[in-house]
């Protein structure tokens, strides 16, 4: 399956998320993965196999995508913080947009 992910956006901050279900058959778990950018500029990310059973591929895809926002929300508020700090414009109406590949949500 190909994805289409757009290279542009006019949101600086930008997330994808991804996951792997039942990676380790023998523990019965998936694995999560994201990686958030800002400005085309990978700034946070992360890679480890998921604290809950997911009991369907669906399922490891919303625990991704939950793991990426929470994620998303801190970084929205750090960048927030240091962009009145120096004296910046505010970019709290800019949306962050997140990536994930869920096929079971797309159909």
């Amino acid at each position: 399956m190909s994805l289409f992910y757009p290279k542009e956006s006019k949101s600086p901050l930008v997330g994808y998320a991804d996951a792997g279900y039942l990676s380790d058959p023998h523990k019965r778990r998936s694995q999560t993965g994201y990686v958030l950018t800002y400005g085309n500029t990978a700034i946070s990310w992360r890679f480890v196999k998921q604290s809950m059973v997911a009991t369907s591929s669906n399922h490891s895809e919303i625990l991704a995508i939950h793991e990426a926002s929470r994620e998303c929300i801190w970084l929205r508020f750090m960048i927030q913080h240091i962009r009145e700090s120096c004296g910046l414009s505010s970019t709290k109406d800019t949306p962050t947009i997140l990536f994930e590949d869920n096929t079971a949500c797309i159909a």
